[in-house]
């Protein structure tokens, strides 16, 4: 027994996490205003420290998972987090993509082949094959990361310390498969990211840590998801440690969940703009939140030709300005104006018009070559 003690209290010392960030400025600034909760609660039982290099296991799928396994792997290396290596990664099976329909790997499988980390690509988290796998490796901790495959209660029984996840909203708003692009849509005003104890439940377990990140409004989803999972992945290495010797249940928080709102899948059919319904801000935010897919067009007739759709890619709103409602374009000051039914002004940046490049708003103009242009839909 008192070997035992000697040896937890030399864990417990090298434990400390170092100092320094692997992220840009800005995610740091993100991660440094994340306070701690001041609830208590804990999902397990205590994971107790142990001198040697603790085992994870971490599992994604698309690029910002990437960067996040990238952020991992170079903390693993750094002797950050407590000490831990990535013993393996989980990631959904090679898709076919591109025109050509192409087996490809995920980012994440590619990423983890890259640096000659061990990957398991099952179909789904339930087969029986993978679990006994995972089960073999005996994880310390589980980290996932826009993994996109529903986690058994086998799989969570697992870890020693559990199942670690990175969300991308202020849980428990948005919990779900959209939560930044559900966030922009409705034009919030903050937004940010939360590190959180995996339960049966989806994005309903305790919250480790949370960092807010105030919006503007011109943030498109690409971008701000790939610094949100950085700011994310920085404060789960921060809190490692604490995890490893127990402490962390002084500041883990439980989810309210009467406070809780769904972020749904986005959808193909919500890519459509309807002028005749819809106005310039929700028209705006839902061109920052849905970029790149499923992208979001509407209709226009150039001259007297067909309607095609032309495919949106940059907006704004031109605030307080309200004009005679008319379905006709016009350019000004390098953008295209169009006037919504109720009179408010969405002008358009960038767009894409079918077979053609992304062009601005002043190079579309000159090449309709004196013809009108006008939106089509309603009535």
């Amino acid at each position: 027994h008192a070997k035992r003690g000697v040896c937890v209290l030399a864990c417990l010392a090298s434990a400390l996490p170092t100092a320094g960030s692997l992220l840009s400025p800005t995610s740091r600034a993100f991660a440094a205003r994340a306070t701690p909760f001041s609830r208590r609660c804990a999902p397990r039982a205590l994971c107790s420290a142990a001198a040697d290099r603790k085992k994870v296991v971490f599992l994604g799928t698309p690029s910002v998972a990437a960067r996040s396994l990238e952020l991992l792997l170079e903390a693993s290396r750094a002797g950050r987090g407590g000490g831990f290596d990535v013993a393996a990664v989980v990631s959904q099976p090679d898709a076919r993509t591109g025109r050509k329909k192409l087996l490809t790997p995920s980012p994440v499988s590619a990423m983890a082949e890259a640096q000659g980390v061990r990957v398991l690509k099952p179909p789904n988290a339930k087969e029986v094959g993978f679990l006994a796998e995972i089960e073999e490796i005996a994880p310390d901790l589980c980290i996932t990361a826009a993994y996109g495959c529903f986690l058994p209660r086998r799989f969570l029984e697992i870890g020693k310390c559990g199942t670690l996840n990175i969300h991308p909203s202020l849980l428990p708003l948005y919990r779900g498969a959209a939560p930044l692009q559900r966030c922009l849509e409705a034009g919030d005003e903050v937004g940010g990211v939360s590190v959180l104890f995996t339960v049966l439940k989806m994005d309903a377990g305790p919250i480790l840590r949370q960092v807010r990140r105030p919006l503007a409004t011109e943030e498109q989803a690409p971008e701000l998801l790939l610094e949100l999972f950085e700011t994310g992945t920085e404060l789960l290495v921060d809190a490692l440690p604490s995890v490893w010797d127990g402490t962390y249940k002084e500041v883990l928080e439980e989810q309210d969940g009467a406070l809780a709102t769904s972020a749904a899948k986005v959808s193909v059919e919500e890519a459509a703009l309807d002028f005749s319904v819809i106005g310039a801000a929700a028209a705006h935010n839902r061109v920052r939140a849905f970029s790149p897919w499923p992208g979001t067009w509407t209709a226009i007739s150039i001259g007297s030709a067909e309607p095609v759709r032309a495919k949106l890619l940059q907006t704004r709103v031109i605030d307080g300005l309200l004009e005679a409602r008319t379905r006709s374009l016009a350019h000004s000051n390098g953008g295209l104006r169009i006037v919504c039914a109720d009179g408010s002004v969405l002008e358009v940046l960038r767009l894409t018009m079918p077979g053609k490049k992304p062009v601005g708003a002043s190079a579309f103009w000159n090449g309709l070559n004196g013809r009108s242009v006008e939106w089509v839909g309603g009535s």
